[in-house]
């Protein structure tokens, strides 16, 4: 019963940890104005989740969440603007991708959607990247290339568990707003961090 008990009070930890620092994300994106808080508030969530998969369990959460969000505030938001731009020129593409579509739909297409898919999945390496290594921001983005193109099992992997939690997610939206960002940076950090041990071991070797 004792052992029972500590499982069931060490998963309700976990799930409020989960639960904490999806709202420390939210509220310090708000306070960024959105625009402003949104790219350092995800690197602090995404450091701290680092350092709960190297073990680091037992800082409390808010001090060094704000830690991160001070010391990165400049970098993050520097490093968005790319990020965002890149953002824009899929969404413009996409609105006029729908518009042909009720015409027909042109094999001429598939080279932006590659172009677009590629895009999808160097953001599920950016933050991982960000907060990993130090780099400057075009060393980041070379970083985040080579690190996807080298990790194919795992690549595969986010995209199959971030599509299970999308579905999820869709089915129970609650569960969107309580853990959407917390569990996406919890996958797509332990899934990057083994692909960065895989390259480690490749330079060692």
């Amino acid at each position: 019963m004792n052992m029972f008990a500590s499982t069931l009070y060490k998963i309700m930890e976990w799930i409020m940890r989960f639960a904490y620092i999806q709202l420390l994300w939210i509220g310090f994106t708000l306070m960024g104005l959105v625009i402003l808080g949104f790219f350092p508030s995800t690197v602090a969530m995404f450091a701290i989740i680092r350092g709960w998969l190297r073990g680091k369990t037992d800082s409390r959460i808010f001090p060094v969440f704000w830690q991160y969000y001070k010391h990165d505030f400049v970098k993050a938001n520097l490093f968005g603007m790319p990020v965002i731009a890149v953002m824009l020129l899929i969404g413009i593409n996409i609105f006029y991708i729908q518009i042909d579509m009720t015409n027909y739909l042109s094999w001429t297409y598939m080279p932006l959607f590659a172009f677009m898919l590629l895009c999808l999945i160097c953001l599920f390496y950016l933050f991982p990247v960000f907060v990993h290594y130090d780099l400057n921001i075009s060393g980041m983005i070379k970083n985040t290339l080579l690190i996807m193109l080298v990790s194919p099992v795992q690549t595969f992997l986010m995209i199959v568990c971030l599509t299970a939690l999308f579905l999820v997610m869709r089915t129970i939206p609650a569960l969107a707003f309580i853990f959407g960002g917390s569990i996406y940076a919890f996958i797509t950090m332990w899934l990057a961090l083994h692909a960065f041990n895989r390259v480690e071991r490749k330079k060692q070797a």
